[in-house]
């Protein structure tokens, strides 16, 4: 059986592909989910993906987590600058914890140089655009593999 690693995504990627696009390109998360895939299953992994704009539903989606997931990559979007309830639940669980950011959040306004996932991420990849999901994926297989 192979593992599950869960991608999840905060508020607005929902738009990604139509929001801003000079910040966050034209892919959408199903671009994104079939590059996460393709690099999974290069590592015997599966994953999913998941997105929502409510804080409580990313926090319950991690809970989730402990009980299928054996890692869990997350872009919490603006929730990386505001939410200790998704440092708290990310702090319950065991497996590895990858942060994505599409773009460069330390060169954007002050306030998004602050991340409270970073407290809790094993690692993080910002400003590689979508491409930073793959790249993620391909180092939760390299941790997951040890």
């Amino acid at each position: 059986m192979s593992q599950l690693i869960t991608i999840l995504n905060g508020p607005n990627l929902n738009l990604l592909g139509k929001r801003e696009p000079e910040i966050y390109g034209h892919a959408t998360l199903a671009d994104v989910q079939a590059d996460c895939s393709a690099v999974a299953q290069e590592f015997g992994l599966t994953c999913e993906l998941k997105q929502s704009n409510i804080e409580g539903e990313l926090v319950d989606m991690i809970h989730t987590c402990r009980e299928t997931s054996a890692g869990i990559i997350i872009n919490p979007a603006a929730y990386t600058h505001t939410s200790v309830a998704i440092l708290d639940a990310l702090n319950t669980f065991d497996g590895p914890v990858l942060e994505i950011h599409i773009s460069n959040v330390h060169k954007r306004e002050e306030f998004r140089h602050h991340s409270y996932v970073s407290k809790r991420a094993d690692a993080s990849i910002v400003g590689m655009g979508v491409e930073g999901y793959a790249l993620c994926m391909r180092h939760m297989g390299s941790l997951l593999a040890k």
